[in-house]
């Protein structure tokens, strides 16, 4: 097994990981930027490393300073976490060639599923469906792409290669915008990303947002650990996220996710990955993968009883897997809460130091967050502080005991978006289950 890790990474997600190396007996290197000498997971490291000023550019993205401190630090292993460099092909092969291991998937892995066309078509060629789309990127031919989006059928939507978060994609409604869409989305594309690929797909007007967590090793072993609905979003950013997805059947469940996995040992995928789809009238289409822990990954956690940092540690050591898939059984509901520093009704970042915290217990409920009494919230960084998670027998027992979960909760000091989680648990359309991905806009007015 691993010695020592250092954990590049801050927040929730760094205290997460490093609690995981302690039930494995190994040590943890702490990096940080000057704004985060008092995190939780700083405090406890057996070794810190300050990496640079609050800038995320200067610190948390400065790939020669995490090498540096992994090297004087003598650590095995850097965890990359979610966010900052986790999907970063460059620094995984940095890491791997600077002898260190990278937990995570291997660097050509990452930049095949890190490019929407080239994991699109490697999806296809694993048999995992796809949204009908230009199968490949778009030229500078005006006319194939008016014939493309004829055969696809409107309304289209035009998306950048490199894109995520929501950026670098327009919908197309009428052949008549379908140009000037495409070159607006291309010339954002370059700015934002340094790559102005496109590609055109069927916009799906009322999707649900599913996505199936997968385990894979250096074995040939993959498994799928089922699927997790996160279609309550704002603006492209998840807000709550539940396990399993409503209205899914078992029959369905293995089948995607048994595609999902055969996909990973075709193209020899190694550790934690999530493949994300559209569901729209009974079917699931692939959009992307993320190569990486995702913030939700509690709820599959919940339901399965599965490690999944763990996992990815001990995959990264070179162990198999401890299951095959005939040991995975789905039992109960969870849910998860992104608890946030902002306004509740205009969603601005609220910084500042937190005067009192009082966290929610109780059969089922778990809170992973790096919060305590006194801790500053930095204004340098997302602003999500927790995540507050229920599990229950049923969904209905779930969702009862989140609603007493955030009537306990107080954090003062900063304003917090628990009132408007409160109310989501409280709304008749998420109560019903299967809302689709614009439900909570259209609920927010937005």
């Amino acid at each position: 097994m691993i010695e020592k890790i250092v954990i590049a990474n801050r927040g929730e997600i760094a205290l997460r990981i490093q609690r995981a190396c302690r039930e494995l007996g190994i040590k943890t290197v702490a990096v940080h930027s000057e704004a985060d000498r008092d995190l939780k997971h700083v405090r406890l490291a057996d070794e810190s490393v300050c990496i640079g000023p609050a800038s995320s550019a200067d610190s948390y993205l400065n790939v020669p300073a995490l090498i540096s401190a992994a090297e004087v630090t003598d650590a095995q292993a850097i965890h990359p976490g979610y966010g900052f460099l986790s999907e970063n092909a460059d620094f995984a092969e940095r890491v791997e060639q600077s002898g260190f291991i990278f937990i995570g998937p291997r660097p050509d892995t990452i930049r095949l599923m890190g490019d929407k066309i080239t994991a699109i078509e490697a999806m296809k060629a694993s048999g995992v469906p796809t949204v009908p789309g230009s199968d490949g990127s778009l030229d500078d031919n005006e006319k194939r792409s008016i014939l493309l989006a004829r055969e696809i059928g409107y309304p289209v939507i035009i998306k950048a290669a490199g894109g995520g978060g929501g950026r670098g994609m327009r919908v197309v409604n009428s052949e008549a915008a379908l140009i000037s869409a495409i070159s607006l989305t291309r010339e954002e594309a370059r700015t934002a990303f340094g790559n102005d690929t496109l590609y055109m797909e069927k916009f799906l007007g009322n999707p649900r947002h599913v996505e199936f967590q997968i385990l894979a090793d250096t074995h040939g072993h993959a498994i799928h650990l089922g699927e997790r609905d996160c279609s309550m979003q704002r603006r492209h950013q998840k807000v709550v996220e539940e396990a399993p997805a409503p209205g899914i059947s078992d029959e369905l469940r293995q089948e995607i996710g048994n595609r999902c996995a055969e996909a990973c040992r075709k193209i020899g995928y190694r550790g934690a990955g999530t493949f994300e789809f559209l569901y729209e009238d009974g079917e699931f289409f692939f959009i992307e993968m993320n190569t990486r822990v995702q913030v939700e990954h509690p709820v599959t956690e919940m339901i399965t009883g599965v490690d999944i940092v763990k996992e990815q540690i001990r995959i990264a050591a070179g162990h198999e897997l401890d299951y095959r898939q005939e040991d995975i059984s789905l039992r109960g509901h969870a849910i998860e809460c992104r608890i946030n520093a902002e306004n509740p009704e205009n969603f601005m970042p609220s910084p500042g130091p937190i005067n009192q915290l009082h966290v929610a217990g109780g059969p089922g409920i778990r809170f992973d967050s790096h919060l305590y009494n006194g801790y500053n919230v930095p204004p340098y960084y997302d602003s999500m502080i927790g995540k507050l998670i229920a599990w229950g027998e049923t969904r209905e027992s779930a969702i009862a005991r989140m609603r007493t979960a955030l009537s306990e909760m107080v954090i003062e000091g900063i304003l917090t978006n628990i009132p408007l989680q409160a109310d989501i648990m409280r709304d008749a359309g998420f109560e019903a289950g299967g809302a689709n991905i614009h439900y909570l806009e259209k609920k927010l007015g937005l």
